[in-house]
């Protein structure tokens, strides 16, 4: 493993790399499907890329076709995960997924096709849903569109109607996204309505998640779980609405009927160098007889420096996410239903729930579409009755009485090289020291991970 990280490194030669998450892609969307090449009609546009036949294939009057794919291999070595708690502290292992997708337009109709064969090798004790699903669909769907303007276009009026399997990403991804980092992204079975009005968006929904099965074609939609909503864009102004049902739910050591509501805001944007992005939410309603009031605030604000080499780009983010104050009558722990997959960074072994934490990040251009970036996060719990969870939600660890707040901090360091316009080469380096709550509450070991990935999307 550190030879190929060796190798990584020095392949990288020294153009300013492009500045984002290292979670995210290296080109194109995660989601495919809102992806417009309707422009390559015209010969004159195109610059000669060999995937440009495969982006607009005429198919005989208004009908044309466009045809994607992405192979990405990830490695990720950890040492004492969960601190040293995990039912394989110390394990390495390899992600392997092939996601090819057909886009099919024929004037307002349009069918959506994205097959997906993700394989785990190595996973101790065994791999999850998240890890492998072997052959199955990933995206499947049909939608018509009135008016004129396309889907997510908001310079134009129409509606697009849509039913069938979808990702979906919301903003930033915080309560609902495409959980792309890990190896079996996250879809949902449903209708969707997308409306544009001169500036404005507007996207309705009501879904169900796809659960992942460990054999090919047996993802199936969860029976228990149910999402719907609305969520409007203006500008640099979000707001939204979030309807969650789960029948299944757990929280505080009890099961039973969930129903929750959530209220939001986003406010984002970016003038002189400067850029910022702050969202707040409320949730209410019920679980197994008691009344949820939870909340949370995000922000982020930072600045690139143009006029510097390498164009550094520095970032702070503070984020308080409720938990529960007391056990019985009143359920605070806020609930981040379907987040991106890896929340904080690479290595998130902490989720958005009865949390406070602080993140400063700097990314910063090498040359030759190299970037790199380096952060540390700082948690502490919200509330001291309430424990710890991971992304998906699950108890990490129990309050059992702890007293301390403080969770532990972490620095993460991420290398990237855009070796083509399709290629990506990266590799991250993390550590997580535990902090006085992990020490109260059992094993306490300092947790490390490595991880390699190549990625080809076209």
């Amino acid at each position: 493993m550190r030879r190929l990280v060796l190798a990584a490194l020095a392949i990288s030669s020294p153009a300013v790399a492009q500045q984002r998450e290292a979670w995210e892609p290296p080109t194109l969307t995660t989601t495919r499907y809102d992806e417009d090449w309707s422009s390559l009609a015209d010969v004159q546009r195109r610059d000669g890329r060999w995937p440009e036949p495969l982006k607009y294939i005429p198919l005989g009057g208004a009908a044309y076709a466009t045809v994607g794919a992405e192979l990405r291999v990830r490695d990720e070595s950890f040492q004492n995960n969960l601190w040293g708690g995990a039912d394989a502290p110390n394990d390495s292992y390899q992600w392997i997924r092939l996601v090819p997708s057909a886009d099919i337009h024929v004037g307002r109709f349009r069918a959506f096709v994205q097959p997906i064969a993700a394989y785990a090798i190595g996973v101790a004790p065994s791999a999850g849903p998240v890890d492998q699903t072997r052959l199955d669909l990933l995206q499947g769907f049909a939608d018509i569109r009135f008016g004129e303007a396309r889907t997510g276009d908001a310079d134009g009026t129409g509606i697009t109607l849509r039913a069938g399997r979808q990702m979906i990403a919301l903003g930033t991804e915080r309560l609902i996204g495409t959980r792309y980092g890990p190896n079996v992204p996250l879809a949902f079975d449903g209708f969707r309505a997308l409306a544009s009005l001169n500036g404005t968006k507007l996207s309705m929904f009501a879904v169900r998640p796809v659960q992942p099965g460990s054999g090919t074609f047996d993802d199936r939609r969860s029976r228990a779980k149910l999402l719907w909503g609305a969520y409007a864009n203006r500008g640099g102004l979000d707001l939204y609405y979030l309807g969650y049902r789960n029948q299944q739910a757990r929280s505080g050591g009890l099961t039973g009927s969930e129903r929750r509501h959530t209220l939001g805001a986003r406010f984002f944007g970016n003038q002189s160098g400067w850029h910022w992005n702050v969202e707040g939410a409320y949730q209410f309603g019920r679980f197994s007889g008691e009344t949820i009031s939870a909340w949370t605030v995000g922000t982020e604000f930072g600045h690139r420096f143009a006029s510097i080499a390498g164009q550094p780009d520095a970032v702070m983010r503070f984020n308080v996410v409720s938990g529960d104050k007391r056990p019985g009558g009143r359920l605070g722990t806020f609930n981040a239903m379907f987040p991106k997959g890896k929340y904080f960074g690479e290595l998130s072994p902490v989720g958005p729930y009865n949390i406070v934490s602080l993140n400063p990040r700097v990314g910063m251009g090498l040359g030759s579409n190299v970037s790199a970036s380096i952060a540390s996060m700082v948690y502490w719990r919200y509330s001291r009755r309430d424990g710890i969870y991971d992304v998906p939600g699950n108890l990490v660890r129990a309050a059992d009485g702890a007293t301390a707040k403080f969770i532990g901090s972490e620095a993460e360091a991420t290398l990237a090289w855009q070796a083509t316009p399709e290629l990506e080469l990266s590799t991250s380096m993390s550590v997580f020291g535990p902090g006085r709550f992990i020490k109260q509450t059992g094993a306490s070991r300092t947790i490390g991970m490595l991880g390699l990935e190549a990625n080809f999307r076209f």
